[in-house]
């Protein structure tokens, strides 16, 4: 039997592969995207009707858009997947507070309040898997990508810590922690900054998104329920 799924950031190239992927396994899903009304208006088009419970749009970097999304949750929520978030390339020193204070609202605050919301329910049903996409950087940093290598650094965090904190409830808290991965995201790259990236990758090409998607659908099988607070690296050995 399907369960309802709340997939944040689902416009992203990798929420839509994971938005796919799950409904064609069945499952309900509870939409949230930003400002991508294009990406959105296409992954809907590829879904059959009655996947889909609702579609929420809010801005996670400001506190009114977490508190829209809050009180617009009114499905019983199973399973979250957090795939939304925006890198910032630049100096340290150069980036603005306010560039700080979205990239932590939007990758840590609207995480820890959305997980709050909905934790009560889970552990009354003894039941829910809670999932992040994270970064290669959060784990191994990367210059000119600090404040995106801390945030992720905070979510590899709150994967394991809330891990052990919920695990005793029946929830699996897990996350996926992809490495250069064909997105929108890297679309700022040269061309020969891509080649040598690659060159560095074992494996010598980029990843997918539809693979971080295998990887959401493996963590979200009942037989993969005694792993708990993993960063599953999906990197191609980079």
């Amino acid at each position: 039997m399907g369960k309802n799924v709340l997939i944040i950031g689902a416009s992203g190239d990798i929420g839509m592969a994971i938005a796919e992927r799950l409904a064609n396994e069945g499952h309900h899903l509870i939409l949230h995207y930003h400002q991508n009304k294009d990406s959105m208006h296409a992954l809907r088009s590829r879904l059959e009707k009655e996947s889909i419970l609702s579609v929420l749009q809010a801005d996670l970097r400001q506190q009114a858009g977490i508190e829209k999304l809050l009180q617009e949750l009114v499905f019983p929520i199973d399973y979250i997947i957090f795939a939304s978030g925006s890198a910032h390339f630049g100096l340290f020193q150069d980036t603005p507070e306010a560039v700080m204070n979205d990239m932590l609202s939007l990758h840590v605050k609207a995480p820890w309040l959305i997980t709050r919301k909905t934790l009560p329910e889970m552990i009354q049903r003894r039941f829910g898997k809670i999932i992040f996409i994270t970064s290669i950087w959060g784990d191994r940093g990367a210059s000119y990508e600090v404040v995106y290598s801390s945030v992720k650094g905070a979510q590899n965090s709150f994967v394991k810590a809330l891990a052990k904190e919920v695990a005793p409830s029946g929830i699996a808290v897990n996350a996926i922690s992809p490495g250069y991965i064909e997105t929108k995201m890297n679309a700022h790259l040269l061309e020969a900054d891509k080649e040598a990236l690659i060159a560095e990758i074992p494996m010598n090409r980029s990843g997918l998104p539809m693979e971080i998607a295998h990887a959401v659908q493996f963590l979200l099988d009942d037989q993969s329920s005694y792993i708990q607070g993993e960063i599953l690296n999906v990197d191609g050995a980079w």
